[in-house]
């Protein structure tokens, strides 16, 4: 995967951005004002340096639905898509104040009626209506989702990348697992794997634990040491391209204690109904309902969230149900599918499979499904 500072391709950004505007339309939308990273380069397809990362609300981005044309926060043209001009470019300031002079100056400030933002400041609550005097400012997040939700071809692609980056990482981890290694030595191989395929942004931290054998979703001991007959579980994630892939799997530390095939014969029959509940125009509370079926606990973690540009909607979670109640599945959504199920005295054997919903059924995008 390359390394270099490059626009995404022409195909990838042209068919993400033909998404926001119709979802523009949609919502009736006249311009929209984004900070959030992943939402930036959704649209504008420029990896950006100087304002990735946790921060307060900017406005990085503003997307004219009426000509298409984008003006973005960068000090430099470097990655920058060449049908975004130079004219179209705005510095860097850390001054809210100059920011809203730039979004003042723009020909469509004056007559833009609705401006969507997908976030807000309580500082730029109070200085965008200066910058769209005659606007209406309303949530503009739920147009970006609905248009992040459904992938198109060309992302599926950049997320296959970024998965068969995990993966590898994945393999080389658990190539290291013996009894006596630490999970810190563990998770060292997977992030060496990762860089060495030309990926320095994991997209998980916990990526090897020891599970619990006297608890469900404990760690198994503070010294973090491996012992014969762990189950250990293997958390991968990668953060190439812009979009994140994720993969998980378990395995046993030295030789397989007794029970532990029975339990990886239960984790099996729970992720083939969670792929089964993985069809268009079913309830994502059906990946709940999975765990009930195959008379599993549900874990604390989500049971599924949608993979792209970050953490994308759906989260399908038990302490969500309410929210995912009337969330229905679509073809083109991609989900990381997570399957968990524990044994006194055994440990947990954990999944995390890609699974991308089609009109013909649910495609799975990461190997060797199951546990071991």
């Amino acid at each position: 995967m390359a390394t270099e500072t490059l626009p995404d391709e022409r195909a990838l950004r042209f068919g993400r951005r033909e998404r926001v505007l119709a979802q523009m339309a949609n919502h009736d939308l006249d311009l929209l004002v984004l900070g959030r990273q992943a939402n930036v380069r959704y649209v504008s397809g420029t990896p950006q340096l100087w304002v990735a990362g946790t921060r307060p609300f900017g406005p990085i981005l503003v997307l004219e639905r009426a000509t298409g044309e984008i003006h973005l926060n960068s000090t430099w043209d470097e990655g920058v898509p060449e049908e975004i001009g130079r004219d179209r470019l705005y510095g860097l300031s850390w001054s809210p104040f100059t920011l809203t002079e730039v979004l003042k100056g723009l020909s469509v400030s004056g007559t833009a009626r609705r401006v969507g933002t997908d976030a807000l400041s309580p500082t730029f609550a109070q200085l965008l209506p200066d910058a769209f005097p005659n606007a209406e400012l309303v949530d503009g997040e739920a147009a970006m989702r609905a248009a992040r939700r459904v992938k198109t071809a060309e992302e599926i692609t950049a997320i296959r990348q970024a998965l068969d980056v995990a993966q590898t990482a994945l393999s080389a981890a658990i190539g290291e697992l013996r009894p006596g290694s630490r999970e810190q030595s563990l998770l060292g191989a997977m992030m060496e794997a990762m860089t060495l395929a030309g990926v320095s942004t994991p997209a998980t931290q916990n990526g090897a634990w020891v599970t619990s054998r006297e608890h469900p979703w404990r760690r198994a001991r503070e010294d973090r040491r491996i012992q014969p007959g762990d189950l250990v579980a293997f958390a991968a994630g990668a953060l190439g391209g812009g979009y994140v892939g994720e993969v998980g799997r378990t395995a046993v530390a030295g030789d397989e204690p007794s029970g532990a095939a029975a339990l990886f014969v239960r984790s099996k029959s729970l992720t083939e109904k969670l792929f089964a509940a993985c069809r268009a125009g079913a309830p994502a509370v059906g990946l709940l309902d999975a765990y009930d079926q195959a008379g599993e606990a549900l874990p604390p973690m989500p049971v599924a969230h949608g993979l792209g540009m970050g953490f994308d909607p759906p989260v399908v979670s038990a302490e969500l149900a309410r929210s995912v109640a009337d969330t229905i599945l679509e073809a083109g959504m991609v989900l990381a599918v997570t399957g968990y199920v524990w044994q006194e005295g055994l440990g947990a054997v954990f999944t995390r499979d890609a699974v991308h919903i089609t009109e013909d059924g649910p495609v799975l995008l990461t190997s060797s499904q199951g546990g071991q």
